[in-house]
């Protein structure tokens, strides 16, 4: 896919480890974009930013819980310092819920999905907001969910944690295309990753959607077709697509 526009730019990858943002983080070097690479896990974001310098890019990392403000600021503090300036955010790191129908959702499930998949990307886009406003311009990509356009796909803390991110898109593709920012997301349906899912498959919201969804979906994405479509509304050739969640999912949201 043709992404216009990324050379020299300085792009923030969260979840860039493993999976989608990898993926991406990849992709955005190979792009010639220069890529801030934030994950929780310190070896796996290192063997990104590796496998960027061997290949020839520019790639550093920082690592740390991005639900916690501290780690937020460093992020973009390190990118702007080192890139001189954020033209890029994708806000992709997120985990699984355990299917759980809402009944059965316990105090800590919820709150730390809520926390890593929509406290932490709220929190990474209003510390890159200012910079972004300041030079009039700035791509922010959210990684969402085929759970984010239904009930069917996931539990209850991940289902709410991406309508929750769907949101967030909408809000601010409104609020700020005055001001030349974009705001737009990917929906993946089931992608071939390392995120894990630690369900009881008797349990009564895995029994439930598990069946859902095998009844539905059609083959199983890679995480390189994410990305493609991660670096696509980041570039230049979508530059009048704003405030989008794009299903990336072979027509599973069509069913």
């Amino acid at each position: 896919m043709n992404s216009p526009g990324l050379d020299g730019r300085g792009v923030v990858v969260t979840g860039a480890g493993s999976g989608i943002g990898r993926a991406a983080a990849l992709k955005f070097a190979a792009a010639g974009a220069k890529v801030l690479v934030a994950d929780l896990a310190e070896e796996a974001a290192m063997e990104t930013v590796d496998t960027i310098g061997r290949a020839g890019g520019t790639a550093l990392a920082v690592v740390g819980d991005l639900s916690e403000q501290a780690v937020v600021d460093r992020v973009v503090a390190t990118a702007v310092d080192s890139f001189g300036g954020l033209d890029v955010l994708v806000n992709n790191a997120g985990i699984m819920d355990r299917m759980s129908a809402l009944g059965d959702v316990d105090d800590a499930e919820w709150e730390r999905v809520i926390r890593v998949n929509l406290t932490a990307p709220f929190l990474l886009t209003r510390a890159a907001l200012p910079h972004m406003l300041k030079a009039e311009k700035g791509a922010i990509v959210f990684t969402a969910s085929e759970a984010g356009l239904r009930g069917s796909a996931a539990g209850a803390a991940y289902t709410a944690s991406k309508h929750g991110v769907v949101g967030l898109v909408k809000s601010l593709s409104v609020m700020y295309r005055k001001q030349g920012i974009r705001a737009n997301a990917i929906a993946p349906g089931p992608t071939m990753t390392n995120i894990k899912v630690d369900a009881d498959q008797q349990a009564h919201g895995p029994a439930i959607v598990g069946g859902l969804i095998g009844a539905t979906i059609g083959r199983l994405g890679t995480a390189e077709e994410q990305a493609d479509t991660i670096l696509f509304l980041a570039s230049d050739a979508a530059a009048f697509v704003n405030g989008v969640v794009l299903p990336v999912d072979d027509a599973w949201s069509a069913v």
